[in-house]
C-alpha cells in the first residue's frame, strides 16, 4: 500500500455520519475514495459545492465540476453548489464540523504551516486561514518527511497559517495528537516501528506505554 493511500485510508476513519467535512487539495482529496459504505457523510469544496464523492475515473471528468485546486470531482445525488460567499460563511461560521488538509510542517505544539510565498512551494494560503480557524475539528494529511527532512518539525519556519494549533496529523508513518500543546505518538502506520518514528521525526515525541498500530 502506498503512502498515499495508507494516510487517506487512516483519515477516512475519523469521519463520522453527518458530518460536514472539507477536504484540502492533495492527499486530502483521496479520502472520499475510502468512506466506509454505512457514513453518510457531507463533503464541501471550498468553490461552493457540498456533495462531493470520489475522484471520477478517468473519461468521465466534467470540466464544469472541480475542487477548489481546479481538480476534477464528482457530485453525488443531492449535492448543491452556492457562490463562496455562502462556502466561506459556512467555514467562518464555524459549521464545518471537520476539515482535512496538506500540510509543508507542523510543530511540536500543533501548529501548521501550508503555505508560503507565492511564487514557491505552494501559490498562496487559499481557504487554509479560514479553514483552520472555523473548522471544529483540524486533521493535517500529510507525508512524514519530504527530500528526507522531518515535516513534524521543532518549530516551524515557515508562515503559519493559523494561530490555532490542529487535532491530529496522519502521515505515512504515524498518528500524531497534541493534547495539552505536545506532539504525543498515538499509532504506528502497518510494519513502521516506535523507534522508525521517532528517528524520522525533528519534534520530540512524547510516546505512551504501548503504542497501536493504525487499524487501516
Amino acid at each position: 500500500m502506498d503512502a498515499q493511500t495508507i494516510i487517506a485510508r487512516r483519515v477516512a476513519l475519523e469521519l463520522r455520519s453527518g458530518m460536514l467535512v472539507n477536504l484540502g487539495i492533495g492527499i486530502p482529496t483521496l479520502i472520499a475514495n475510502y468512506v466506509p459504505a454505512d457514513l453518510k457523510v457531507f463533503f464541501q469544496s471550498e468553490n461552493g459545492l457540498i456533495g462531493t464523492g470520489p475522484i471520477p475515473e478517468q473519461g468521465m471528468e466534467h470540466p464544469l465540476l472541480t475542487d477548489a485546486g481546479g481538480r476534477p470531482i464528482s457530485a453525488l445525488p443531492g449535492a448543491c453548489c452556492f457562490d463562496s460567499a455562502m462556502s466561506f460563511g459556512l467555514i467562518r461560521g464555524g459549521h464545518v464540523d471537520m476539515t482535512v488538509l496538506g500540510g509543508l510542517q507542523v510543530d511540536s505544539g500543533g501548529q501548521l504551516a501550508n503555505w508560503t510565498i507565492p511564487g514557491k512551494m505552494v501559490p498562496g494560503m487559499g481557504g487554509a486561514m479560514d479553514l483552520v480557524t472555523g473548522a471544529k475539528r483540524v486533521i493535517v494529511a500529510m507525508q512524514h518527511a519530504a527530500k528526507g527532512k522531518s515535516k513534524i518539525v521543532k518549530k516551524c519556519n515557515l508562515p503559519l497559517t493559523s494561530v490555532r494549533a490542529i487535532d491530529l496529523v496522519v502521515t505515512d508513518m504515524a498518528v500524531i495528537a497534541f493534547p495539552e500543546g505536545r506532539a504525543t505518538l498515538m499509532e504506528t502506520a502497518p510494519g513502521v516501528s516506535v523507534a522508525d518514528v521517532v528517528a524520522n521525526t525533528e519534534a520530540e515525541l512524547a510516546v505512551p506505554t504501548k503504542v497501536p498500530e493504525m487499524a487501516i
